[in-house]
């Protein structure tokens, strides 16, 4: 087991040496130049050109990219030219706050989804069967910010009962140590913030569950009528087994090995998809950041927030390699 996860960590060095590839020349691909993105009306050809100098755009785009490159394996990921701060600090500074949102989402979804997969399935045909097929197919096809922005203005504006944006109401004198909002409310005793900082995940927790939570739906729906319907359950049901050992032991467990797999790969979606979430509910995310970094053309920060993002992605498929095995005996991880 150590083995093959040594391996596949040392199969990630090849691969994000391409990504830098890629993502380099891809972003300097972009129409217009940070220059310009920055100065606006202001910009002129001197202006323009002291910028290029300063950062080194001015420079032919193999010297940047070994540049860049030789300043990654320093550990360093360059300086945010929106905010004059390092990229590093910045993707510190705002992760917190997308896990958060993003652990919220993929629970519900992951939560809602298994038990509505489930019961769907234990009901193949029936009306509740079509409903749960019909609501998922629904889930899949809603733009998230259009129902960002319908869960905003039902529950927010209308019925008053959600906040609309941001993490937490300004007014309050929270502490936070780790960023982690409803966390840093319990362990400091402040639980009106942590149930504040609750409170500003829902609306935007459930924009974002909503496409996992339906592709989870069907998924789980799907394995567990292939397992249910196999030998080894109809034979343990003519052996006398109770529903119970049948239910969980026989059908559920053999039905999750592509439900983790999904889980796996919607968890870093979410994590590299919040930008739409963000944005609408003015969240104070990577996803918003990223966006801000999009229109101003803010290279390091695009560049660094997007291989911070890749690694972790990289770590989550290789968790859920190895966690086949803790679910199926049968499966080792090769």
């Amino acid at each position: 087991m150590l083995r093959t996860i040594g391996r596949r960590l040392l199969l990630l060095i090849p691969t994000l040496f391409g990504l830098t590839l890629l993502l380099f020349f891809w972003v300097r691909a972009l129409p217009g130049g940070p220059a310009v993105a920055l100065l606006g009306e202001r910009a002129t050809p001197e202006r323009v050109a002291e910028i290029n100098e300063l950062y080194g755009f001015n420079e032919p785009l193999i010297a940047q990219y070994f540049t860049w490159l030789g300043q990654l394996l320093q550990g360093n990921f360059g300086v945010s030219i929106q905010t004059q701060r390092p990229v590093t600090e910045e993707f510190l500074r705002r992760f917190p706050a997308t896990l958060e949102l993003t652990m919220f989402a993929i629970v519900l979804a992951v939560g809602v989804g298994i038990t509505i997969g489930y019961w769907a399935a234990r009901r193949q045909g029936k009306p509740a069967d079509h409903f749960a097929v019909f609501a998922s197919l629904i889930g899949i096809t809603i733009p998230v910010f259009f129902l960002g922005v319908i869960l905003k203005w039902v529950f927010a504006v209308q019925l008053g009962w959600l906040p609309s944006d941001g993490r937490q109401d300004p007014r309050l004198d929270a502490t936070h140590y780790t960023n982690f909002y409803v966390f840093d409310g319990i362990i400091t005793g402040e639980w009106d913030a942590a149930w504040d900082a609750f409170l500003h995940l829902i609306l935007p927790g459930i924009a974002l569950a909503t496409i996992p939570l339906a592709i989870i739906t069907r998924i789980t729906r799907a394995s567990v009528l292939e397992v249910q319907n196999s030998d080894y359950v109809r034979t343990g049901m003519a052996k006398g087994i109770s529903r119970g050992t049948i239910r969980g032991r026989f059908i559920l467990r053999n039905s999750l090995l592509p439900v983790v797999t999904t889980i796996g790969l919607q968890f870093g979606l979410l994590l590299s998809g919040a930008i739409l979430t963000e944005s609408v509910f003015a969240y104070p995310g990577i996803g918003s950041f990223l966006s801000r970094a999009i229109f101003t053309r803010d290279y390091p920060v695009l560049q660094g927030f997007i291989l911070f993002i890749a690694v972790i992605y990289a770590l989550i498929n290789l968790a859920v390699d190895v966690s086949y095995s803790f679910i199926d005996p049968r499966v080792r991880v090769q």
